[in-house]
């Protein structure tokens, strides 16, 4: 049990240390600079969605919102979005490959709300 809440800890902890410098501006001027910024004020990190997620997963199977099968599930799919950004982040993420990604935290979170909320025949 204690390993395999090692793993996705040591790969949150590892890209917690690579996003930020793969996400740092380039200074004015330079062509997506100025773009990036102004078109994701708003916009939340990735390590900080992966991290979000895994305590929404957590929270769930507390508070009996998710099954095991359920979380087991999500957690996967949160694995595969990991090992998929590590495979993008080899040659410096893309513009594509970081809308690829939103897409996809964007979707694995409508997952785990959905998930949240179906109840599975639970009478609370």
């Amino acid at each position: 049990m204690f390993k395999k809440a090692l793993i996705p800890a040591l790969a949150l902890a590892a890209a917690s240390v690579a996003v930020p410098a793969a996400a740092q501006s380039y200074g004015y001027g330079h062509d997506r600079g100025d773009r990036y910024e102004r078109d994701f004020r708003g916009w939340q990190s990735i390590a900080q969605r992966k991290y979000n997620l895994d305590r929404r997963i957590d929270v769930g199977i507390r508070n009996g919102q998710l099954s095991r099968r359920e979380a087991t599930r999500l957690r996967s799919e949160l694995d595969r979005l990991v090992r998929l950004e590590y495979r993008y982040q080899r040659g410096g993420l893309s513009w594509r490959e970081r809308q690829e990604l939103d897409r996809r935290y964007d979707q694995l979170a409508r997952q785990v709300r959905h998930e949240r909320r179906d109840r599975d025949g639970r009478r609370w």
